[in-house]
C-alpha cells in the first residue's frame, strides 16, 4: 500500500518537484498540496496523509503555526522543511517543539551534494516520519497515564552523585531537540559534571540549537569549538558537518574537532565520540542514548561499556524513532532503560 502524502509550500514549483521525487517507483501516493498553513490544516484533515512535508515560511498561515493545529485537531507525522538560515533554524526548531518529528534543509544540494543521495535521503525521511502515524495517531490521555504510572514506580530508583561520573554525554538523531531540550532544561546551575551533546544536525542548524538551549537551561550550553575544556555547569553541543573527540592534556581534558571524512555517515558521529570518551575516562562515563533513526552510538557504547563506564537508553515508549536507543539494548550494553520522564527527574537530583 503506497504512503499517502501532503506537501505544504507556497512555491508551486517545489510541490511539483518533491511530488515528482516521491512518486518515483509507486511507493508514495501525493493526496493533496496546500500552499499555504490553512490550506494544510483543511487538507490534512479531509485527505487524512500518513505524512506531511511542511514548509515554514508561508503567507496567510506559516508552518509553526498550521503543525500546532494539525497536531491539535487531526495529529499527523510532519517532515519540516527549512530554509538554511539563523532565522530558519530557529523556525525549525519551533516546529519540533510543536511536534514535528524530522527536518531537511529545503535546498536539495544542502541534504547530499549529490543530487540521486538527495533524492534517496528524501524518500527515506518522508517513509520514516510516515511509519510514526499510529504513536501519533494514539490518543494523548492514554499515552500520558501510561508514562506516569510508569515513572510513579521507577523514579525514584536512581539518584546520581558527584562522585558516580566524570563526565556526562547525550547522544540522539531524529526527536533529539525535543528530548535534549526536555532533559538539559531539568539540570541545575551546579551540575558537578561536563556535558557533551552529539546530535544528528547540519552545521547552520547547531549554532541555533545552542542558542535556545543556553537561553531555556540553567547550565551554559555553547557550541562546541576546537579545544574547548570541559567543565563542571558546561554544555557543549558538537557542531554538525564536523567529528567530536576528546582528549586528555596534563591534567585538563579537551574537545577535538575533526573534519568530517570521506565515507562517515554521520557528522558528528555518536561512535567516534563514545569511543573517544572511553580512552579518556575509563570507568568514569555516562552515555544516555536517545531517541533516533538508525544505530549510531551502538559500537561506541560497546567500547564504553568494555571500559567500565555506564550506558543508559531511552525506552521506546517515550521514544519519536527507537533506532538508536534499540541499537544498544539489543547490544546487551544498557545498564537502565528510562523513560524521558525518569531522564528528567533523575537529572533534576543530580548532586
Amino acid at each position: 500500500m503506497s504512503i499517502r502524502v501532503l506537501i505544504v509550500d507556497d512555491s508551486l514549483f517545489m510541490c511539483k518537484r518533491i511530488a515528482e521525487i516521491l512518486q518515483e517507483g509507486g511507493q508514495f501516493k501525493v493526496v493533496g498540496m496546500a500552499k499555504n498553513g490553512s490550506e494544510a490544516i483543511v487538507l490534512a484533515a479531509t485527505t487524512e496523509p500518513d505524512v506531511i512535508t511542511m514548509d515554514v515560511e508561508m503567507p496567510i498561515m506559516d508552518g509553526i503555526t498550521a503543525v500546532k493545529r494539525i497536531m491539535a485537531e487531526t495529529p499527523t507525522p510532519i517532515l519540516m522543511f527549512s530554509a538554511s538560515t539563523h532565522v530558519g533554524a530557529q523556525a525549525t526548531l519551533d516546529a519540533l517543539d510543536a511536534g514535528a518529528i524530522d527536518f531537511l534543509p529545503k535546498q536539495f544540494n544542502e541534504i547530499n551534494g549529490d543530487y540521486e543521495v538527495a533524492r534517496r535521503i528524501l524518500k527515506s525521511r518522508v517513509r520514516s516520519v510516515a511509519l510514526q502515524a499510529e504513536r501519533i495517531k494514539r490518543p494523548k490521555t492514554r499515552v500520558l497515564k501510561s508514562h506516569l504510572e510508569q515513572s510513579l514506580h521507577t523514579i525514584s530508583r536512581r539518584k546520581l552523585k558527584r562522585y558516580e561520573f566524570e563526565l556526562l554525554v547525550i547522544v540522539a538523531s531524529t526527536g533529539g531537540p525535543v528530548a535534549i531540550q526536555k532533559i538539559l532544561t531539568e539540570i541545575p546551575a551546579q551540575c558537578p559534571i561536563p556535558i557533551l551533546l552529539v546530535q544528528h544536525m547540519p552545521g547552520n542548524f547547531t549554532s541555533s540549537f545552542a542558542e535556545r538551549l543556553n537561553a531555556l537551561c540553567k547550565v551554559q550550553v555553547r557550541e562546541a569549538v576546537n579545544h574547548n575544556e570541559l567543565l563542571p555547569g558546561v554544555a557543549l553541543l558538537a557542531p554538525g558537518g564536523q567529528q567530536i573527540e576528546v582528549e586528555a592534556r596534563a591534567g585538563k581534558k579537551f574537545i577535538v574537532l575533526k573534519p568530517k571524512a570521506a565515507g562517515d555517515i554521520y557528522s558528528p558521529c555518536a561512535d567516534m565520540t563514545l569511543a573517544s570518551v572511553a580512552q579518556v575516562y575509563k570507568n568514569k562515563a555516562l552515555a544516555i542514548v536517545l531517541t533516533g533513526m538508525g544505530a549510531d552510538g551502538r559500537e561506541g557504547a560497546k567500547i564504553m561499556q568494555q571500559a567500565g563506564s555506564e550506558i543508559w537508553a531511552q525506552d521506546e515508549a517515550s521514544c519519536t524513532i527507537y533506532g538508536m536507543p534499540k541499537a544498544v539494548v539489543d547490544a546487551g550494553v544498557v545498564a537502565e532503560i528510562c523513560t524521558l520522564v525518569e531522564l528528567m527527574q533523575i537529572f533534576r537530583e543530580i548532586n
